[in-house]
């Protein structure tokens, strides 16, 4: 038995002196330590590829209102989430091709290839002048933008096997404080020829694109980040010489077969065979609730942003963009504080199923309370919404850390690539529907601010809350099952 052991450990460390995977596996067997420059490194790559997706959520109110396509004010909601859609519908239409170049041609590609279409349709965005244009940058930012699914395989590669957790926590975390940093970027820098006239005139290019310094600034951020991304090490082994590698095959397939060794199959409760990632429903269950989950946030993003800066007679607050950018400034600093101090904490004491649930559960009166927060004026109105805020937010992506720690412990290390790919087709479809949902639903409610049964915004939050309960129960059984380690 100790012979046939040695012997599987010796075909196992059999290295390609070609192979970039190889070369990364064998300088994690060498290293100790934890691995900061990795973690930095994925860090900075999710964060350059999350600002796009909702920056634009603070303006993008005022961008449509100065496109002059909506006929009425209550009809702007309607066509900002057509917009806001656009990015993920396009997403949606192109992750699994990406998920495939990603397992041919290597991570490392797509993850360049990502970071320079922000650079480039971000800054086009930012320079629209209709409402076509604007639909048309973003779908293309989003089908040549498939990082996302890659980034999560590429976390879990990188690292030695006792941070790989930290490393797909790194993602999502990195991910959620980009969604926050996002808006608050787009709320500060938008109309900046009118927030900051000492510094940026009305006819320089700033005043004539006021939207276009927000989108400016995260693509200049992408521009060094795709630079910076050049020197990262690629992690999917690949052989550059087939002949050699075809005999290496039959080579070593002739010892095993000599040596009679078998491949060994771990079967762990709860999970599926390797070839059979749509059977495995403790995958599938989780991602299931996390598409849900997905579908509300991003709803929330635009809802959120598009009821502060609506005048008050349509049961907005009233705010500005700068407004909104502090609130969600605010918001992400007690989300990088939560995360970094407390989560680790309650997933250890609690589990991920549990921390899911009461965060989801929590959410829902607090989503009650927003009508009747903006009842409030003054100092009043701001720190108690700065408190929902980054309450909201901290919920959020409790659920969806969680949630991605349950999948990728649904299956082993060598078929994460796969499952993010299912995972990130499914999210994005959903994640599509939410910023349209969102706008449409939205500038319906504005229309019915005297009826009698959930008037004016009392309604989107009340479907808001429809959402989130129904993403609680998929999150109990027969719905998800836990995969057990």
């Amino acid at each position: 038995m100790a012979a046939e052991e040695q012997k599987e450990a010796l075909l196992q460390k059999h290295y390609y002196e070609n192979c970039p995977g190889c070369r990364v596996k064998k300088l994690n067997e060498s290293r100790r330590g934890l691995p900061i420059r990795e973690l930095m490194s994925i860090w900075i790559v999710v964060l350059c590829n999350a600002l796009p997706i909702s920056s634009l959520f603070p303006f993008l109110y005022f961008m449509i209102r100065d496109f002059h396509i909506a006929a009425r004010e209550e009809d702007i909601g309607y066509y900002a989430g057509c917009v806001g859609c656009s990015f993920l519908f396009g997403r949606a239409l192109t992750s699994i091709f990406w998920g495939i170049v990603a397992d041919r041609y290597g991570r490392k590609p797509v993850i360049i290839m990502g970071t320079i279409a922000v650079v480039i349709f971000n800054t086009l965005f930012g320079l629209s002048v209709n409402f076509w244009m604007a639909i048309a940058t973003r779908f293309l930012l989003g089908s040549l933008n498939g990082l996302l699914g890659p980034i999560k395989a590429y976390a879990t590669e990188i690292f030695r096997e006792e941070y790989q957790a930290l490393g797909v926590s790194t993602v999502s975390t990195a991910w959620g404080i980009g969604l926050i940093i996002g808006p608050a970027l787009g709320g500060y820098l938008a109309q900046p020829a009118e927030k900051y006239p000492s510094i940026f005139s009305k006819e320089s290019v700033f005043g004539k694109f006021p939207y276009f310094l927000p989108c400016l600034t995260i693509s200049l951020f992408a521009l060094v980040v795709s630079i910076a991304t050049c020197w990262l090490p690629e992690t999917l082994h690949m052989y550059h010489d087939n002949s050699k590698l075809d005999e290496s095959r039959k080579d070593m397939g002739t010892a095993s077969l000599e040596s009679g060794v078998k491949c060994k199959t771990q079967q762990v409760e709860g999970k599926a065979p390797k070839k059979s990632l749509f059977r495995n429903w403790p995958l599938m269950s989780a991602i299931l609730a996390y598409c849900i989950f997905s579908l509300h946030d991003m709803a929330y993003s635009e809802i959120f942003s598009l009821w502060a800066v609506s005048p008050r007679r349509l049961g907005g607050l009233s705010y500005t963009t700068e407004d909104v950018g502090t609130i969600l400034s605010i918001s992400g600093a007690g989300l990088l504080i939560f995360q970094t101090f407390l989560y680790p904490y309650l997933d250890r004491l609690l589990g991920p199923i549990l921390v899911a649930r009461i965060c989801g559960i929590l959410s829902i009166p607090l989503l009650s309370s927003y009508p009747f927060i903006a009842m409030l004026t003054g100092i009043g109105l701001s720190i108690v919404l700065n408190c929902a805020s980054v309450a909201k937010n901290v919920l959020s992506i409790s659920v969806f850390t969680s949630l991605f720690l349950l999948q990728n412990k649904a299956v082993d290390q060598d078929q994460r690539g796969a499952a993010n790919g299912i995972a990130m087709t499914a999210v994005s479809v959903f994640k599509a529907v939410g910023p349209a949902g969102g706008g449409a639903i939205f500038s319906w409610t504005q229309k019915r601010q005297d009826t009698a049964f959930l008037p004016g915004n009392q309604m989107i939050f009340f479907i808001l809350n429809v959402v989130v309960a129904i993403g609680v129960m998929t999150t109990f059984k027969p719905f998800l099952i836990h995969c057990r380690d």
